[in-house]
């Protein structure tokens, strides 16, 4: 549960700032019922997802990789945005200088309205050539559900089309981070339902404390960046974020 006190504090923060950053985790998109990594029956118990988004995974069986992103796709498909999406989204429509960065591939940002989002991760709902060709643009967006063919394939050399998110093992798109990077000169920076645990997102956190933003942590539970930051707020995204937008 939150308490008054960090709630008005960072509403009272927010109201005189200029630029404010919102990194968003896992735990944003929780209360939308967007699965976690593994499923909750049969075939992706005996799977770690380690074992599944990684290019040698793809290049050994990409069969196995597209029917696990297949079945999430399904799921998320069936996922609608939450409060934490609505509300952060209404400020980055509000506010020309505010910015919302997710480490989410769910896109349920984009489907609130969410505007100059950074998507550190890419998007389940694009694709990317796995050759790559040439001619493909660097990924384009597909969101058919179910697929009309088992294994996707590029439109430009029918190559196999790969899903356009970041693997493990791959560095995220220079575009992204720096745009990450020059989000995070503001004067309020926060992290919501992310563990912080995971570079070079988790870095950005760091990165705002240097140039002098306040920093604030939203989080069910604490984490390695709750005694860094200048107010950590327990809660769930959903529940806090509207709370703050009423003292707005």
């Amino acid at each position: 549960m939150t308490t008054d006190h960090p709630v008005r504090a960072l509403a009272a923060r927010l109201r005189g700032a200029r630029r404010v950053t919102v990194l968003t985790g896992a735990g944003v998109s929780a209360a939308s019922g967007v699965p976690t990594f593994r499923g909750p029956n049969g075939l992706w118990r005996r799977y770690r997802v380690e074992e599944l988004a990684t290019p040698q995974a793809f290049a050994r069986e990409p069969r196995l990789v597209w029917d696990w992103y297949a079945w999430r796709r399904e799921q998320i498909a069936a996922c609608r945005p939450n409060r934490a999406h609505e509300v952060l989204a209404a400020w980055s429509v509000r506010h020309a200088a505010w910015r919302v960065i997710t480490q989410n591939v769910d896109d349920l940002h984009l489907r609130a309205g969410t505007r100059e989002l950074i998507r550190l991760h890419g998007s389940i709902w694009e694709m990317s050539c796995w050759a790559p060709c040439d001619r493909a643009p660097r990924r384009w967006r597909d969101e058919r559900v179910p697929f009309p063919e088992p294994l996707p394939r590029c439109p430009h050399c029918a190559a196999l089309a790969r899903p356009a998110v970041v693997w493990f093992g791959e560095p995220l798109n220079a575009r992204d981070l720096r745009a990450a990077h020059e989000a995070a000169a503001c004067d309020v920076f926060i992290a919501a339902g992310t563990s912080a645990l995971v570079y070079p997102a988790a870095g950005l956190i760091d990165a705002a404390r240097a140039r002098g933003a306040f920093t604030v942590e939203i989080n069910l539970e604490t984490t390695s960046a709750s005694a860094a930051v200048d107010v950590a707020i327990q809660g769930a995204a959903e529940e806090v974020l509207p709370e703050i937008e009423a003292l707005l």
